[in-house]
């Protein structure tokens, strides 16, 4: 199970190279793998808040609502977010998405910066490197 950060979507959303390639390989893989794939729910307000300028309202929402045919939303409470208040990042969302894939047992956060997560008890993982491992 692996919990894909906002930024991994991004590459996909909007193309942006030369990122945009594992990010969509790895989204291809996880679609394969039923219940292999989560995301943070606040991951899909930020998607819709900065692909809504871009690709306009309704494939914002399109892209969002195909997203979750594959993709799990982490449950999350409460707890969850004092967790990642709790957590020694810098950035408090980073550790929401942290909170996030706890929750949902993933073995691995799917992110660009993974260096913003190295103090992280889920390991994180490039999507390049997420594919060499699950091949």
């Amino acid at each position: 199970m692996i919990l894909l950060d906002t930024d991994v979507i991004l590459d996909v959303a909007l193309d942006r190279a030369p990122h945009a390639t594992a990010a969509a390989e790895l989204l291809d893989l996880l679609e394969r793998r039923p219940y292999g794939a989560f995301v943070a729910w606040h991951t899909l307000s930020n998607l819709y808040y900065l692909l809504r300028p871009l690709r306009g309202q309704g494939d914002a929402r399109a892209f969002l609502i195909a997203l979750t045919e594959f993709v799990t939303v982490a449950p999350t409470d409460t707890d969850s977010f004092r967790f990642a208040a709790s957590l020694p990042l810098g950035d408090l969302e980073d550790a929401m998405q942290v909170a996030a894939a706890r929750a949902c047992g993933a073995l691995y956060i799917a992110t660009r910066n993974v260096a913003d997560f190295r103090r992280s008890p889920v390991p994180a993982r490039t999507p390049t490197s997420l594919l060499q491992e699950l091949g």
